[in-house]
């Protein structure tokens, strides 16, 4: 029997904390910031410099979600996330940039213009949307990706509030409206997806997070109700005291969807803020689990029972709350196994006046809040949004980073010593349990201050290391380049016998005496989507050893792999590529 990490107390105290009308804003911790701790001595922090490339690489959408001055309804405050996948199949990481575009006087979306940026190598881009036949959608929100119809081409979903959108992949650099084949509810506000294949049938199916059951017609304006007001300043209604939601699973019936979430046990009470849905095997049964980052309520984590149902155990798992039973305004969310123990660790991000938090995994589906320990605690001033576990010099220990920026525009002029652009966060992993704010030190794309939303990590130009990409409120997206030099590496690419991705795979390389894991995965980050081929920094080591568990729960060694290649691997015949990486000038 697995420990039980919650007492009855700290559950009846969360309860106690769920959303009530009246209540205000966000919920937050009221932990106070920790010191920053220095490095051990001996210990030297790398070198990072991150640039922001995104003007010279041709990324110039301006990003469009509400007014940029002032938000009636926070619909228009969540912002947007974006996709990084391979398209058209020319082995280049192409661009997608959700929008939501604007309310009109009736508070009625005008409809949404997205963004798919095309890569010419380089980290060039050129913007395809229209030949690509992107439609305009309803008032957009986040994205996810994954090969639907097992034709081995991405396809993609768009998560709206409003109808949904799914876009096959036609294999000829269009894509085809099937939102036909989603079950809609009416005008329901979904934020965050991820595509999995949570039965092991071999289709992938689809989870979406949705947010609140939002209708202007029955939302106060800012000012009009205490959870209208945020010290003092007029703001958007919510989430607190607009009614919560429950979270959606359709199954995949050979190319049509389903929608099994009450049969299932993902329908939960609609007492829940959704954002962002993160999968991953995080018990190691080979079984594909959900949590899902949920805004001023306890988050959420479906367990896998293996039999086409799911046990929601957030609490009782320790990854709902944080370390004092309260809860937080999760907003992303991101899945890496950083203390190098085989378990896949959880970092959420949170709303200011709060810290991130980071959950340990212990096994057996049992987490622990070691925000503190692990030297996180050291800000409350950020509201974080899209975060990432990513090896940044590429050393085998996963770092973190997040994006922050305000909900309310209006602060900049309200003289309560808030910024709506912030700095973003770099923490940079020491390798033994703990991490150092290397934000300061990181290059200038880290302290320049952006509204941030959605982050995706990538690698744009196949030269071995991740390139970020960032939804900026109201601007053009960043992209960032690390111009630093970096140890070793190795991208490895699992592809099932028809082509497509191997979503839910586990890739395991050994480097040395050390094992390091991750997950090839849909969604994620802030309602974005990342790289389908896994990274792993495996600092000077030339050669390493390369095993995969399948989706369906087969385990091959693939025996030795050399460092800096891009592996390509299919279940049915082993490694079919391996591509040195491009030296870049």
């Amino acid at each position: 029997m697995r420990p039980i990490l919650c007492s009855l107390a700290l559950i009846t105290a969360a309860i106690s904390l769920w959303p009530q009308g009246g209540m205000t804003g966000s919920a937050t911790s009221g932990r106070a910031a920790q010191p920053a701790r220095p490095l051990p001595k001996g210990k030297v922090a790398p070198r990072v410099d991150f640039r922001d490339v995104a003007s010279v690489a041709g990324l110039t959408a301006i990003n469009v979600s509400g007014d940029p001055k002032h938000n009636d309804y926070i619909v228009e405050t969540t912002g947007n996330g974006l996709a990084l996948f391979d398209y058209d199949g020319d082995g280049l990481v192409d661009i997608f940039l959700v929008n939501a575009g604007q309310l009109d006087k009736q508070a009625a979306p005008r409809g949404a213009k997205h963004h798919l940026y095309r890569n010419l190598g380089g980290l060039k881009f050129t913007e395809v949307t229209a030949q690509a036949q992107i439609p305009t959608t309803s008032f957009g929100q986040g994205t996810c990706v994954g090969d639907y119809d097992n034709d081995g081409r991405p396809d993609l979903v768009i998560a709206n509030w409003g109808p949904n959108t799914l876009l096959r992949n036609r294999g000829d650099s269009t894509f085809a409206d099937q939102s036909s084949k989603l079950p809609q509810g009416k005008n329901r506000w979904t934020t965050g997806c991820a595509f999995l294949d949570y039965d092991r049938d071999g289709d992938l199916d689809l989870f979406l997070a949705h947010y609140l059951d939002f209708n202007p017609a029955n939302t106060p304006k800012p000012g009009a109700k205490s959870q209208c007001v945020w010290k003092g300043l007029p703001v958007a209604c919510g989430p607190r005291g607009l009614p919560g939601e429950s979270m959606s699973l359709l199954r995949n019936d050979n190319g049509k969807f389903t929608d099994v979430s009450k049969a299932a046990g993902i329908a939960t009470p609609k007492n829940y803020y959704g954002f962002t849905v993160l999968t991953g095997d995080f018990d190691n049964d080979g079984w594909t689990d959900i949590y899902v980052a949920c805004d001023s309520t306890a988050s959420l984590l479906f367990h896998n029972q293996k039999d086409g149902t799911f046990a929601e155990e957030g609490i009782v798992s320790g990854a709902a709350l944080n370390e004092d039973g309260r809860e937080q305004a999760g907003m992303g969310a991101a899945a890496g196994d950083y203390d190098g123990d085989g378990r896949l660790d959880i970092f959420k991000t949170n709303f200011s006046d709060d810290t991130p938090t980071l959950y340990r995994n212990l096994g057996e589906m049992t987490f622990a809040d070691v925000t503190v320990r692990a030297g996180l605690g050291i800000h409350t001033k950020f509201l974080g949004w899209g975060a990432a576990f990513l090896d940044v010099d590429q050393d085998g220990w996963k770092d973190i980073l997040h994006v922050n920026g305000h909900v309310y525009p209006e602060v900049d002029a309200a003289g309560i010593k808030e910024q709506f652009a912030q700095e973003r966060t770099l923490y940079w992993n020491r390798g033994d349990g703990e991490f150092y704010d290397l934000s300061a030190q990181a290059g200038p794309a880290v302290t320049e201050r952006h509204s941030s939303r959605g982050l995706a990590t990538a690698d744009l130009d196949n030269d071995g290391t991740l390139e970020v990409v960032v939804v900026n409120m109201h601007q053009a997206p960043s992209l960032w380049k690390n111009l630093a030099p970096l140890g070793n590496s190795l991208l490895v690419e699992p592809k099932l016998p028809n082509g497509r991705d191997a979503i839910g795979a586990r890739v395991t390389l050994t480097v040395g005496t050390r094992v390091l894991i991750d997950e090839v995965r849909s969604g994620g980050f802030h309602i974005s989507h990342g790289d389908l081929r896994v990274h792993f920094g495996m600092g000077s080591a030339a050669k390493a050893r390369l095993a995969i568990r399948w989706p369906d729960g087969s385990v091959k060694d693939y025996g030795e792999v050399e460092a800096n290649h891009w592996v390509t691997v299919k279940q049915d015949t082993g490694i079919a590529r391996t591509q040195a990486f491009k030296k870049q000038k």
